[in-house]
């Protein structure tokens, strides 16, 4: 439409058949403009021509002015504008527009398909969902900390870092092109019912950031044993490169249907073994075994837990991340504060409140191991026992560790944990991390 429009600007319209009728007889160049116009005159000056002087009465022209008007009137209809160059050329308004529109279209639609990376060793997502680098065995994505991710002290939440961990893991997977039906399934995952689910996690975290800061989230991940799979995550600052989190977490297949782990089928393996990066754990493996406690080791018993239906994930049970939150809820609520009815229900303690640990302390590690999967129907028990001896003592704080337990009414675990407390504002930040190279003689 834009190349007709431009064409005609240079090259005549032929004329409408009533005007080739009308040259019928004269030479060759009668479909030009001018010529027409020169017939379509001179006929008019033959009307001229042939009128009679109008009679006057009182000097004023009476009688035959009719015949000149309406000679004026013939020559008029009958001899349409000129056809020249000018009068032939298109609306340049639209013109333009129609070149804009075209413009800003391809200008799009290369910004989609410009997906190549600015190194050779990098894969760019022109989505910004986060790219893949090292030899495509790494995955790295950037989180911005938003106001509602930080609590009263102006830091991101233990839960906010849980989040973006499972958002680099997943997108990796999808980036990789390695998404099937279910929620990090691999296709040949999903053809045979078979779901990833996390059996042990370790975090150290060296500091929390704060509201508007940028964070670097590195993932990879390594093979774990014969039948397992092992996730590594390293959070680092995006301005300065220092490191603030280090997490590591094996994973296991389930059977969605019957509910009962399973051995990595040889195809599922072919799928998932070109990525796996051979490094060591970016946390050291905690191999102190994490004790079981109950109603008599316990300092604090909360009650009543049962999960919301946004606390399920895709795969019809409760989010890895929701398990933090009931560890620490004997830390959120003071039964003190409350009606005796409800402390009564809610916890069985052995002193008079729970420690103000979340106003002296920020937690600095947490050890999860998963025992059994928790269902919207379940109806849990949280129970802590306390370590240590730094509440309390502004002055001179201390570390804590604790001892948790999350397990069914019926007294069946669902996770077992520990985590370390330190004092706010400490500088114990630990030894920073590094990424892991990629070993060249694997």
């Amino acid at each position: 439409m834009v190349a007709t429009a431009a064409t005609s600007s240079f090259f005549p319209v032929p004329s409408p058949p009533g005007d080739a009728k009308s040259s019928k007889g004269g030479s060759g160049s009668a479909s030009l403009g001018g010529i027409k116009s020169k017939s379509a005159s001179s006929g008019a000056l033959k009307a001229k021509a042939n009128a009679q002087a109008p009679p006057k009465i009182n000097g004023s022209p009476f009688g035959s002015t009719t015949s000149v008007e309406t000679a004026k009137k013939e020559d008029v209809v009958s001899s349409p504008a000129p056809r020249t160059f000018i009068n032939q050329l298109p609306d340049w308004s639209m013109l333009l527009a129609a070149i804009t529109t075209m413009f800003l279209a391809a200008e799009k639609q290369w910004m989609m398909l410009d997906w190549k990376p600015k190194r050779a060793d990098m894969l760019m997502d022109p989505f910004g969902i986060g790219r893949i680098v090292q030899d495509g065995l790494v995955f790295s994505q950037n989180f911005s900390i938003r106001s509602y991710e930080i609590g009263a002290d102006r830091t991101a939440s233990i839960e906010t870092l849980m989040n973006h961990l499972q958002e680099t893991a997943l997108n990796h997977v999808k980036t990789a092109g390695l998404l099937g039906d279910g929620f990090g399934s691999t296709p040949e995952m999903s053809k045979r019912n078979l779901i990833w689910v996390v059996t042990r996690m370790q975090i150290l975290v060296d500091r929390y950031p704060t509201w508007g800061e940028v964070v670097h989230v590195d993932t990879w991940v390594s093979a774990s044993g014969k039948n397992g799979m092992r996730r590594d995550w390293l959070v680092r600052d995006a301005k300065s490169g220092k490191t603030l989190t280090r997490a590591s977490s094996v994973w296991v297949m389930m059977n969605k249907v019957t509910r009962r782990l399973s051995k990595i089928p040889e195809d599922v393996r072919g799928e998932i073994e070109p990525y796996f990066l051979n490094s060591d754990p970016v946390v050291n493996e905690d191999s102190t075994k994490l004790p079981k406690i109950d109603d008599k080791t316990a300092d604090y018993i909360r009650k009543g837990l049962t999960p919301r239906w946004n606390d399920l994930d895709v795969n019809q049970h409760v989010n890895n991340v929701k398990y933090i939150g009931w560890v620490l809820e004997n830390f959120d609520h003071n039964p003190g504060q409350v009606g005796e009815e409800q402390s009564q229900m809610c916890y069985e303690t052995d002193s008079s409140a729970p420690p103000p640990i979340l106003e002296s302390h920020e937690l600095a590690a947490i050890t999860l191991e998963y025992r059994r999967e928790c269902g919207r129907d379940s109806v849990l028990q949280s129970l802590t026992a306390l370590a240590g001896t730094g509440f309390g003592n502004l002055g001179d704080p201390g570390e804590v560790e604790c001892q948790h337990l999350l397990r069914l009414e019926d007294g069946a675990e669902i996770v077992r944990g520990r985590t370390e407390w330190r004092p706010k504002f400490a500088n114990n930040f630990g030894v920073m991390g590094q990424m892991p190279a990629d070993d060249e003689n694997a």
